[in-house]
């Protein structure tokens, strides 16, 4: 009895071992038998649209909807990299969307389901940009552009992604700690899974006089990273890709 946790994988086709990886795990035996598969988003490098005819997406809807039609729920998180996705692709999929900031009980305990990068006010010109392409309108108008166009765009936004990152200090771009406080006390929980940061990791602290954890899920650059959930407690582990 488990429930399985991804986040960051970040698949494109330069990294087709990594993508192999996903498929394999999707078919494992622990994964079909698993009580529930959760991504907590970025599952891809960049999603361009539903309507996208690259073969990457087509691979993953495979994947996913082979797991869903064995029983096993698979449960989809937009991250920064694909808030894009929308209702058409997961139907495609078999997915089932969640809103950033899920409470889903796990084994009885509510715990908090979010991407992350919310959570890293700290970094003040991510958060504005965030803000930006949460808006419908902005959203509408990528989409109407037509597809080579919106894979120009995408290039361009990983550019600039990948800039910000080299430019911006470590601390600057991990969650702020009061935030994370506010989130979980607000939530009325003392358990948060999320990913974004790329800092696999399970924190213990005091939350009100209460025993609380955040546990952050692993990217997938080099590797795989996966969460297990079960009764009795988490482990994060990692994959080979080899």
């Amino acid at each position: 009895m488990a429930t399985i946790f991804i986040s960051d994988l970040h698949l494109d086709d330069g990294r087709p071992h990594i993508t192999a990886l996903f498929e394999r795990l999707l078919a494992s035996d622990e994964v079909r038998s698993a009580d529930a598969v959760y991504i907590l988003g970025d599952l891809v490098d960049a999603w361009i649209g539903d309507d996208d005819d690259a073969a990457l997406p087509a691979r993953i809807a495979q994947a996913t909807r082979s797991l869903s039609e064995a029983d096993v729920p698979v449960y989809f998180m937009a991250g920064n990299r694909d808030f894009l996705l929308g209702s058409a692709y997961a139907a495609r999929a078999g997915l089932t969307l969640l809103e950033d900031g899920t409470v889903h009980a796990l084994y009885g305990r509510p715990t908090l389901l979010m991407h992350g990068d919310v959570l890293c006010t700290d970094d003040v010109a991510y958060q504005a940009v965030r803000q930006q392409v949460r808006q419908p309108q902005w959203q509408a108008q990528i989409l109407a552009m037509p597809l080579p166009a919106r894979r120009a765009f995408a290039a361009k936004a990983r550019e600039d992604s990948r800039a910000h990152t080299g430019t911006t200090g470590e601390a600057i771009m991990d969650v702020n700690q009061q935030a994370v406080a506010t989130t979980m006390r607000e939530a009325g929980v003392t358990r948060l899974i999320h990913g974004h940061t790329h800092r696999p990791a399970i924190h213990h602290f005091d939350l009100d006089g209460r025993a609380a954890e955040r546990i952050v899920l692993g990217d997938w650059y080099e590797h795989g990273s996966v969460l297990r959930v079960t009764p009795e407690g988490s482990e994060l582990a990692g994959l080979s890709a080899g």
